[in-house]
């Protein structure tokens, strides 16, 4: 154990009957302790091997469906762990990861037994994320024990962290009854995050000028990811409920006594009525359009259902259909016989989706190599998976890049310095405090030692507070540092850099399409887009590897052929009329009727102006 860590919870060797035992205790009471121990930090800190990870998430997933799926079903037959999918299956992954970090712990592995919890912790808690509203649920390690037998009659199941956690509600004032003045609509279509309402907006465009009429529902609960309110003649914006995101209370149904049901998981007996018990609590707190609650649910199904009935749609319009609102509107959609489309709007690989799962009828990829992933993840039996491009890449030809330049000249620029020469620009993910740090001491440390005069500024995630960089700025020494607006973002402002850096961000693909270099960074086997495996990007695991890839930018680059570009996103200008067009010929071959179908590829967004959000 390091001896430099103090406070918290330690797990620590026991005995009883002559059997070896663990108990979790202060790490207070262990300054002097000869038997093994080790504080839980450390365990949570304990590398996984993914696949091994990925393998019993899917076990244990596929035992709780058997166990549990038809405890609860919405009035209109979505049973719960269909809807909520997702946030269980992160946090059976929280579940997994520290049971295969109890097992690398080698006194454990070599004498494991029974855990004896922490009284009074609670048993799901919350993880630190720098995104402004996603709550990153745990179980803590009295959870661990409790999971695995421990009695607890002294603990809570929620930490006092997430006991005080306060209820999200939308950001709108729009009252719960449906608005009488909606008449029939082409297209419904819903948008709860900026990526979402910038991916979606210009098919909405393409389908205006083809006479088509659109609702677009926003169910934005963060003022900065709400849709912004149009001039475009035939689209109607309206809000959710003010308080459909406010809805908490008891799950009916997943408060279950303990039976003899239980899923093997890393050698480890979890029971199965206690894990759903802990579910429980992610389905009874309110954690906004991200992570609903169960009631708001119920709600949102009413609410959806009464829209539909009301519009007659042909179509239900979709940026996400994995998540438990996508989910929600995919199935509402089929029993009101609407068709489902979804149009990804951000880059897959193997690994990226929390739940590779697609419900719609008509799934929109952006290259040629999301073809093979979209036809692995539909779940409807008539799917279709299409390569159109990305919509919100449309207008990226027209992107300022000199006022872009000035932007982030202007940015470093300040207090009467100069700005550098050359600037990268990191587009970054609402990862831990830890994880972000990590990140940018590589870039930091690779862009002192790189050659020539390199700046960097900071593009917070559209989901991410500047708030979370405030450190980073403190920093001594070293290339200057800037943190671009939120509302800017890497997308306003990655045609006027030298470089772009990222782990995953979409932007690495939009960079690449302007033919700025991408430099993919993390240590070995951090997931990325491996556009560095397309030709697209260099990856760098170390800081030296960030200053080799900026210093080799000195020599002329070489030409990216067209292939690669394509694997990616095919890039035409042209996107969100291809899929404004699938949209109505599918709707036409539905009722019979031909109607008149837009064939123009459209004009190209605005420029956008120096700074100016492009969301």
């Amino acid at each position: 154990m390091s001896p430099r860590t103090t406070g918290g919870l330690s797990l620590v060797r026991s005995a009883f009957a002559g059997k070896p035992a663990w108990a979790l205790v202060g790490s207070g009471a262990l300054a002097h302790a000869r038997t093994d121990h080790v504080h839980t930090t450390e365990l949570e800190a304990t590398a996984v091997d993914r696949q091994e990870l990925r393998a019993c998430v899917e076990g244990a997933m596929a035992s709780l469906d058997r166990y549990g799926a038809s405890l609860a079903s919405t009035p209109g037959g979505a049973g719960w762990l269909h809807v909520q999918h997702v946030p269980v299956r992160r946090f059976v992954a929280e579940i997994v990861r520290k049971l295969l970090a109890l097992n690398a712990w080698e006194p454990f592995a070599s004498a494991p037994g029974p855990l004896a919890l922490a009284p009074y912790e609670g048993l799901v808690g919350l993880r630190s994320s720098s995104s402004r509203e996603y709550l990153a649920y745990t179980v803590t390690w009295s959870g661990i024990a409790y999971l695995l037998g421990a009695a607890a009659p002294h603990n809570p199941t929620r930490s006092a962290q997430l006991r005080n956690h306060a209820p999200t509600g939308t950001v709108n004032k729009e009252p719960s009854p449906l608005p009488a003045d909606l008449g029939r609509q082409d297209v419904l279509a819903l948008s709860w995050t900026s990526r979402h309402a910038a991916t979606l907006g210009p098919v909405l465009t393409e389908l205006a000028r083809d006479g088509q009429m659109s609702l677009l529902l926003d169910l934005a609960t963060d003022p900065a990811e709400r849709c912004t309110a149009g001039s475009v003649t035939g689209i109607e914006l309206r809000s959710a409920p003010s308080d459909l995101f406010t809805l908490s209370g008891t799950a009916e149904g997943l408060h279950l006594p303990d039976d003899e049901y239980v899923v093997h998981v890393a050698g480890h007996g979890v029971q199965l009525a206690r894990l759903v018990r802990l579910l429980s609590v992610l389905l009874e707190t309110s954690g906004g359009c991200t992570q609903p609650s169960w009631r708001t649910l119920v709600r949102a199904e009413c609410w959806l259902d009464d829209m539909l009935s009301t519009t007659r749609p042909h179509t239900v319009l979709l940026s996400n259909d994995t998540s438990p609102l996508g989910v929600l509107a995919a199935h509402a959609a089929e029993r009101h016989g609407a068709n489902s489309v979804h149009v990804q709007h951000g880059a897959w690989t193997a690994e990226s989706a929390a739940w590779p799962a697609l419900h719609s009828r008509d799934i929109i990829v952006m290259g040629e190599r999301d073809l093979a992933l979209g036809r692995a993840w539909v779940r409807h039996p008539d799917a279709e998976v299409h390569v159109l491009g990305q919509p919100r890449f449309d207008a990226l030809a027209d992107l300022g890049r000199e006022a872009q330049r000035r932007y982030l000249e202007k940015l470093l620029a300040t207090g009467g310095r100069r700005a550098p020469a050359r600037i990268a620009v990191w587009a970054c993910q609402p990862f831990s405090p830890d994880h972000l740090k990590s990140h940018a001491d590589l870039l930091l440390d690779g862009l002192g030692k790189a050659d020539g005069d390199w700046g960097l500024v900071i593009a917070p995630h559209p989901a991410q507070g500047a708030d979370a960089f405030t450190s980073l700025l403190k920093r001594d020494g070293g290339p200057l540092v800037a943190v671009a607006d939120p509302r800017v973002g890497a997308r306003g402002s990655l045609a006027g850099a030298d470089a772009l850096a990222s782990a995953y961000s979409t932007c690495g693909i939009e960079a690449a399409l302007l033919a700025v270099p991408v430099l993919e960074i993390g240590p070995p086997g951090e997931r990325t887009l491996d556009l560095a495996g397309q030709g697209l990007a260099t990856r760098c695991h170390e800081a030296g590897g960030v200053a080799e890839a900026l210093s080799a930018l000195r020599e002329p680059p070489t030409p990216i052929p067209q292939t690669a570009l394509d694997a990616v996103c095919r890039w035409r200008g042209d996107s969100a009329a291809r899929i404004a067009r699938l949209i109505t010929d599918r709707a036409a071959s539905a009722t019979g009727s031909r109607s008149s179908i837009h064939q123009d590829a459209g004009a190209s967004a605005s420029p956008q102006d120096e700074g100016a959000s492009v969301r």
